[in-house]
């Protein structure tokens, strides 16, 4: 296998993160060092313990210093703070990535605050679960997931974190900015959205109720539930820093919503048996593609 960079740094020791050095471990052994850094030290402790980092840092400074590759798998909100204390410390033609859910925002914060002689090649891959942490990440999270590159151009450190995207298992594709933030906001903002409110709504509830739902929950229920046991600060980041996309998506649903009210109302069985027999065949497409 042919790799890509040989040092390569890991900024921020969630589930992403961690998941990256894992999959560098087990993909690369020892052919690769890895600088881990954790603004909280009880996370840099536990990846210290597991041994999946070559370098457990306790200074960012440290961590990003001999990098040749700097992934920022950190909050979309902690972006532009980490760009400005890693900046003096980088080395000339080091390649700067992230994990973030959102980009025009990312692109904002980092861009301005790094020196003009590193690159910086946003990216985010589409891979997650609803565990945060250091001990939530695992080696074969990225396996068959895609990994979007966010670029309106292809070059040669593009291909270079193309190829160790595709090492790590991943589906490698590059699209534009825009497209990235529409198409997250509708396939996973909008449902987090959703599914905290619904999850909200139940907590509302009067109290024998709201005890009877949690006893009673079925599938559909736990399944919001799930995902709205997400990091609280990754998504409050998500849809402060995504607010357009979100919002122009949360219109269409909501006159979605509405002329679903309509059907219900007016006992409109063929529309309503016609809008689930759609829905029903996007659901299969997913599992065709194997999305789950």
């Amino acid at each position: 296998m042919n790799i890509s960079f040989k040092k390569i740094s890991i900024i921020g020791l969630g589930l992403i993160g961690t998941s990256i050095l894992h999959c560098i471990r087990q993909k690369f052994d020892k052919e690769v060092v890895t600088y881990a850094y954790d603004i909280e030290s009880e996370h840099r402790s536990i990846v210290s313990e597991m041994g999946i980092a070559s370098f457990v840092c306790h200074n960012i400074s440290d961590a990003v210093k001999e990098a040749e590759l700097i992934i920022l798998a950190i909050p979309v909100g902690s972006m532009e703070t980490v760009a400005k204390l890693i900046s003096p410390h980088l080395k000339e033609n080091v390649i700067i990535t992230d994990t973030g859910s959102t980009k025009a925002s990312v692109i904002k914060d980092v861009s301005i605050n790094l020196p003009e002689n590193v690159s910086f090649i946003p990216s985010h891959p589409i891979a997650g679960t609803e565990f945060s942490g250091p001990k939530a990440g695992f080696g074969s999270l990225f396996e068959n997931r895609y990994w979007l590159i966010v670029s309106e151009i292809k070059n040669e450190n593009i291909h270079k974190l193309s190829n160790l995207f595709t090492d790590l298992g991943s589906k490698v594709e590059i699209v534009s900015i825009d497209y990235h933030d529409k198409i997250l906001a509708i396939t996973s903002h909008l449902p987090h959205l959703i599914a905290y409110t619904i999850v909200g709504t139940a907590s509302d509830l009067e109290t024998d109720l709201k005890n009877d739902v949690i006893k009673y929950s079925a599938s559909g229920f736990r399944d919001f539930t799930r995902i709205a046991s997400s990091n609280p600060i990754m998504w409050r980041d998500i849809f402060l820093n995504n607010s357009e996309a979100v919002l122009e998506m949360l219109q269409r649903f909501n006159e979605d919503l509405s002329d679903l009210q309509k059907a219900i109302r007016k006992k409109d069985g063929k529309k309503l048996e016609t809008f689930f027999s759609r829905t029903r065949n996007i659901r299969k497409k997913i599992i065709s593609a194997g999305q789950l």
